[in-house]
């Protein structure tokens, strides 16, 4: 195991053992025990009462947060010659379509997420194995397969995520950086908190929020009271 760093000591003796905080404690005391000298992402962790091995039990869904990220998204329009002047207009880093395609199908990855037509997801299968292991794969249920792509665009820039429960039945996500103050962790943090109870299957039984940690990226993570959200 490895050893803690003396600020990574410093920082964890902030942190009572056993206890849960409210969102609005933790949200505070992530910024107290932040001790990188960069930017770091605010990250949350919510441990599900799923089993997302059976299909009624998948929780998947998009968020936009009050405060967005904190980072700026790359997005990558793949459209036909007649949406790519609103894509750009819009905000969209990269935009086009057959080049693209094939600079994925050569490696190419350097995005956040990609918005494409239906009309193009046909071409868009062939490079799955790219990615689906990255995330990247558009998807109607996320938003990011639309006809209407400026307003699509518009919205992941302003701080629209999508999230899925892993196989363990943890939700990840960012919700922020580091230099954001304690209330906008807050809400943003309140805010994908109150989407996953909104997404509660049917089919869950028993204790659905089990446990919600947040942590920056170099911090302990700080456990909090999911009755006090």
């Amino acid at each position: 195991m490895a050893k803690l760093t003396k600020k990574q000591k410093e920082a964890a003796a902030k942190i009572e053992k056993n206890k849960l905080y409210s969102l609005k404690d933790a949200s505070a005391l992530i910024k107290e025990v932040a001790s990188a000298k960069f930017d770091e992402s605010v990250d949350i962790a919510v441990k599900l009462g799923v089993d997302p091995r059976k299909a009624n039990q998948m929780v998947r869904g998009v968020v936009t947060l009050p405060h967005g990220t904190g980072k700026d998204v790359r997005v990558l329009a793949l459209v036909t010659p007649d949406k790519e002047a609103e894509a750009k207009a819009a905000g969209a880093d990269h935009v086009g379509l057959d080049d693209y395609l094939q600079k994925i199908k050569d490696g190419w990855t350097d995005i956040d997420v990609i918005i494409t037509m239906p009309a193009v997801m046909g071409k868009l299968g062939p490079l799955g194995r790219v990615l689906g292991p990255r995330g990247l794969m558009p998807n109607p249920k996320t938003g990011t397969v639309t006809m209407d792509v400026a307003k699509a665009v518009e919205e992941v820039k302003a701080g629209k995520i999508d999230f899925k429960v892993d196989k363990t039945g943890i939700v990840h996500a960012g919700i922020g950086r580091i230099s954001f103050d304690a209330q906008k962790i807050t809400e943003n943090a309140h805010e994908i908190i109150q989407t996953l109870i909104k997404l509660k299957p049917t089919a869950a039984k028993g204790t659905y929020i089990k446990s919600i940690h947040i942590s920056s990226t170099m911090s302990p993570a700080i456990a909090l009271d999911p009755k006090a959200v």
